[in-house]
């Protein structure tokens, strides 16, 4: 994952992937999940997402994970909240307001204690293929044993579009998580409508996953 790409694409306000609303998908699938009002639920590469505020409504603490301080501050200030702001060192800031930490840095090098449960709606699709096994070994690693994950990947012939995001088979996702039990919730298929298949798209599908620690 180039970071200089991702902070050149939030400083020119290029965020096609952010979402005004919350994400049907999360609204949805959440209760596939299992979740109480105790479980820490983690958002990797959450960006100024308001799936946040949303999960902070169910839960008593959700940590987001940001690389671009642009996107982490563009959040609280779009939500008039005033965080709490403290420096760890490093290149490494965390804010805190209420039930919301974001902890703004390289995912890779961020320390939290595991998390009941994650939902990464953006992350894995942003990764290159030869760092999607990092990732998702780094994401277990902050996983509680028992813990749940909410995944969200793209399908769709990776020739036909560069990514970021790029399209992540069942076959991969299944592979990333060999140590966990991966169910297949749900897939969207998207018709000729849908933008990304007006660019020239086949087919393009959003897949859910519920991945079991």
């Amino acid at each position: 994952m180039d970071a200089e790409f991702w902070h050149s694409r939030w400083a020119e306000n290029r965020i096609g992937f952010h979402l005004d609303d919350t994400n049907p998908i999360l609204v949805k699938h959440w209760p596939a999940i299992s979740h109480s009002r105790e479980d820490v639920v983690l958002v990797p590469m959450c960006g100024k997402s308001v799936d946040l505020t949303w999960l902070a409504e169910k839960h008593n603490k959700v940590v987001g994970v940001e690389l671009s301080d642009i996107a982490v501050r563009a959040f609280f200030a779009e939500h008039f909240y005033t965080p709490m702001v403290t420096s760890l060192g490093g290149s490494q800031t965390l804010y805190e307001f209420d039930e919301i930490s974001i902890y703004c840095g390289d995912f890779f090098a961020t320390n939290i204690d595991p998390v009941d449960v994650v939902y990464d709606r953006a992350a894995l699709i942003a990764m290159p293929q030869d760092m999607r096994q990092q990732y998702a070994d780094k994401l277990l690693s902050l996983v509680k044993p028992g813990g749940r994950i909410l995944l969200v990947t793209l399908d769709y012939p990776q020739h036909e579009m560069d990514g970021p995001p790029f399209s992540v088979t069942q076959q991969e996702v299944e592979a990333l998580f060999s140590q966990c039990k991966v169910t297949h919730l749900d897939r969207d298929d998207a018709d000729e409508t849908h933008p990304r298949r007006k660019r020239g798209l086949t087919r393009f599908a959003e897949e859910v996953w519920l991945i079991e620690a």
